[in-house]
């Protein structure tokens, strides 16, 4: 996985609330078992009609937002455990989530795939929507090591918590095999000395 420091960008508002990992990603595109290709079709139901034509309204089709964080409404991520949930999301290029609140399965598996899932208050949530609606220009800066979120433009900055072990796991861009495979030599010495 690519390393994670400090992630200053534009960003994708999309108010839905209670978006669960069927729109996310729909169950019909769960064949593959690579992570491989699921970006394109990242809310599929949502960006195009039946026809396969962009919808015009879906905030992904509008050119005026992009960057590589999504600000999501309040419940995201809910329903059934598909890890291709956050295969899709990083495949479209997102490194950041925001929402008031994540389910956890979505939340451990985001984390385990290089994504993270940032949590602020409702309050916050709806500042950052509002003020990326109304510029889709305005940056925001997430600084894992500080563990904060702030509008470049004003200032205005929320802390948000993060589990140690995933945390470090990020920044130095390893999943959980490449952690241990990255303190290797620490296990053998361990066993060592219990096995005398």
């Amino acid at each position: 996985m690519e390393k994670f420091t400090t992630i200053t960008s534009r960003a994708v508002p999309m108010k839905a609330e209670n978006v669960d990992t069927d729109q996310i990603i729909p169950a019909r595109f769960l064949k593959a078992i690579s992570r491989e290709g699921f970006g394109k079709n990242l809310f599929r139901d949502w960006r195009y009609d039946e026809n396969d034509h962009p919808k015009k309204d879906f905030v992904l089709n509008q050119s005026e937002y992009s960057g590589t964080i999504l600000i999501a409404g309040k419940n995201f991520g809910s329903g059934s455990s598909r890890e291709h949930a956050a295969w899709a999301l990083a495949g479209y290029g997102f490194r950041v989530v925001v929402s008031s609140f994540f389910a956890d399965i979505f939340k451990n598996n985001a984390l385990n795939n290089g994504l993270l899932p940032v949590q602020v208050s409702e309050d916050f949530l709806a500042l950052l929507l509002e003020k990326v609606h109304k510029d889709p220009a305005e940056e925001i800066e997430v600084n894992l090591e500080r563990q904060s979120i702030r509008l470049l433009s004003s200032g205005e900055n929320e802390s948000f918590d993060i589990n140690p072990y995933k945390k470090q796991c990020l920044q130095n861009g390893h999943d959980d095999i490449e952690y241990l495979l990255s303190i290797r030599d620490r296990v053998a010495g361990y066993e060592k000395r219990i096995t005398g």
